[in-house]
């Protein structure tokens, strides 16, 4: 039941990692494209990884069962948005060099 919320978030998760990778559209060349495909897929996998974690506080913190899953939520999307962020942050300076 875990992977509900990562089901549930693909979709926006596809919508902010398109605009990610979308824009700027220049310099498109091949470094910005293996930094773009390597933080979209660490974004991925730190969201999975979180949503796990949060499904597990969720089971053990909270009688109700719903919990489980808004907790899985929040972990699965703070870790995207953080990972997106960092990448937003470095891909400037990864870039110039």
């Amino acid at each position: 039941m875990a992977w509900l919320s990562l089901l549930l978030f693909l979709p926006w998760f596809g919508v902010m990692g398109a605009l990610y990778w979308w824009f700027p559209r220049q310099p498109r060349h091949r470094a910005r494209t293996l930094f773009d495909v390597s933080m979209l897929v660490l974004a991925l996998l730190v969201s999975a990884g979180l949503m796990h974690w949060g499904y597990r506080v969720g089971a053990a913190e909270v009688a109700d069962g719903l919990w489980k899953q808004i907790m899985a939520v929040l972990y699965a999307y703070g870790g995207f948005l953080a990972v997106m962020v960092l990448a937003l942050l470095l891909r400037p300076r990864v870039l110039q060099r």
